[in-house]
């Protein structure tokens, strides 16, 4: 997101939920979750998430949704799986309408999948509500009708082919007296239909609609988990598609779609041929730094698993960081001692040693006519980001291309050189420099520490056993070393190499690469340059 598009939306964030903060009562938004794929959830949507008292969702929001909700909100699921009800509509009004009552005022978010008005029963809960005389709001959400076509490439509307387009549910409730669906206009016009919930009953929708005049060769389109990395499409006509569907084993949830637009989708589709579309890849990385790793395989169509084997833990300011920074700021006269280098080797680092110096009451200044070192580009964009441009970024990400670097800009004996950095880390950079004369103080100004082991650790032995993981990237040592400790604790150290069968771990550059072989793990590819781009492009290639 631009610097632009983020205020804007921080300024939205802010002024809609100033509205809902001074209500005297509490409030209930039926607010759509969109069909699955978090980047089409609405700007206020998301708001209302963040600042949510109480979340109340369903099997269809997606849990990456969800992730959006304020951490410390109360949650309820109520979700719906399949046919078999977890909580009928009638609990989850009473449960609304008790949130609500029961202790205020509160924010109260009952997110929907897709959107809460067209077939989500929204209206059944709106009016619950109403008769309870409690406070609520609708927030639209993206429907699957029109969503899920669109990612199988497939334009519910087209103006040679197509110029209505109607939603229809694909099973009524079983209290109607009679159907009240009038299949005899749906097969007689020419328009795309697009029914929900109906797989159950394809059967059933393809006879009527075959019945009442529709052309049994006309193109249908089943297409599940639409926007999802797990999207399937199956493409049939209205006379071969139960058949088509039964062979295959095509289960709910998904959206049929009939209409002349479907034969558009040979011409049309992206979402599914994207180079990485249906490749699970794990992400091992700290959950703060996935996003951009995961960003970047998910834009190229990968089901990403995040599974944060690290954690960073800023170190309290103490003693001797104080000296340390006392000792960078200089003074007019520059009669103090200072130094005349601080070399970062991670984001991290950059990061945690700018949260110090704020802490003593310091920003970039202190930094005067002292040169910077980064590792690379990434440690050097952070530096950026707080107005310090690197005065050395070496060819080669890695500590012994960093030392080279400095020898070769006039570090020497004699030179001060400060390093912030993990409290474990490799000492070969600190190490060249002291051989050469320098004097060279570490600053450990954090930890990398593991996370607890629990349900996400079982859940990926279960996927790599079940052969449902296709790659696994990793970005350091301690991501690679972390990875075995936890699987350690769910399975024999020595049968980790045969989870990995068949699966291409991804390594970011030699020093990760050394670390996995020492720990028995497969090194399937290594990326040329040693960034995030560089091994996405390298698991890109060898996933091909």
């Amino acid at each position: 997101m631009s610097d632009a598009s983020t205020s804007l939306h921080n300024e939205y964030t802010a002024a809609r939920l100033g509205e809902t903060a001074r209500e005297p009562h509490s409030v209930v938004y039926l607010v759509g979750a969109g069909p699955g794929d978090p980047g089409l959830l609405t700007l206020r949507a998301k708001a209302l998430l963040e600042g949510a008292d109480v979340v109340v969702y369903d099997y269809l929001a997606n849990d990456a949704v969800v992730r959006f909700a304020n951490p410390a909100a109360e949650r309820h699921f109520v979700g719906k799986k399949g046919f078999s009800h977890h909580v009928t509509q009638p609990e989850i009004n009473d449960l609304l309408v008790e949130l609500a009552t029961a202790r205020g005022p509160r924010r109260i978010v009952r997110l929907k999948g897709g959107d809460p008005f067209v077939f989500g029963r929204g209206g059944e809960e709106a009016l619950a509500l109403v008769e309870a005389g409690i406070a609520f709001e609708v927030v639209p959400g993206v429907t699957a009708g029109v969503a899920a076509p669109a990612y199988a490439g497939i334009p519910v509307t087209h103006r040679t082919m197509a110029s209505q387009v109607t939603l229809v549910t694909g099973h009524e409730t079983p209290h109607k007296d009679e159907p009240v669906i009038d299949w005899k206009g749906l097969a007689a016009g020419t328009g795309t239909l697009c029914f929900y919930m109906g797989i159950r009953d394809l059967p059933t929708i393809t006879r009527r609609l075959i019945e009442n005049g529709r052309p049994k060769t006309t193109p249908v389109a089943l297409v599940r988990w639409g926007t999802t990395p797990a999207q399937e499409t199956l493409v049939s006509t209205l006379d071969t598609v139960v058949q088509d569907a039964e062979k295959a084993q095509f289960k709910a949830p998904a959206i049929i779609v009939v209409g002349e637009v479907v034969g558009l989708r040979d011409r049309l589709r992206w979402f599914d041929a994207r180079p990485l579309f249906g490749k699970r890849v794990v992400v091992t990385r700290s959950r703060a730094q996935a996003s951009r790793l995961s960003g970047m395989l998910t834009a190229l169509g990968a089901d990403v698993v995040e599974f944060p084997t690290i954690e960073v833990a800023p170190r309290p300011l103490d003693a001797h960081m104080r000296a340390d920074i006392a000792r960078l700021a200089s003074d007019a006269s520059g009669a103090r001692e200072v130094y005349d280098w601080v070399v970062f080797t991670s984001a991290n680092g950059v990061g945690c040693f700018f949260d110090l110096l704020a802490q003593t009451g310091h920003d970039a200044r202190i930094f005067g006519d002292v040169k910077v070192a980064a590792i690379g580009p990434a440690t050097a964009t952070a530096l950026a980001a707080h107005g310090i441009k690197a005065d050395v970024v070496p060819d080669r990400f890695v500590a012994e291309s960093v030392a080279d670097a400095l020898l070769a800009a006039g570090v020497t004996r004699g030179t001060s050189v400060l390093i912030p950095r993990a409290s474990v880390a490799r000492d070969t950079l600190p190490d060249a420099l002291a051989a050469a004369g320098a004097d060279v103080h570490v600053m450990p100004a954090y930890d990398t520490v593991r996370p607890e082991s629990g349900e996400a650790t079982e859940r990926l032995v279960d996927d790599l056993r079940a052969g449902a993981i296709d790659a696994v990237t990793f970005t350091s040592s301690s991501t690679a070393r972390n990875f075995c400790e936890l699987l350690g604790e769910r399975v024999d150290a020595g049968d980790i190499p045969g989870l990995l069968e068949g699966v291409t771990c991804a390594s970011i550059g030699p020093v990760t690469s050394d670390t996995m072989r020492k720990l028995s793990l497969p090194v399937s590819v290594e990326a040329d340059t040693y960034t995030i781009p560089g091994l996405v492009s390298a698991l890109q290639t060898a996933l091909d």
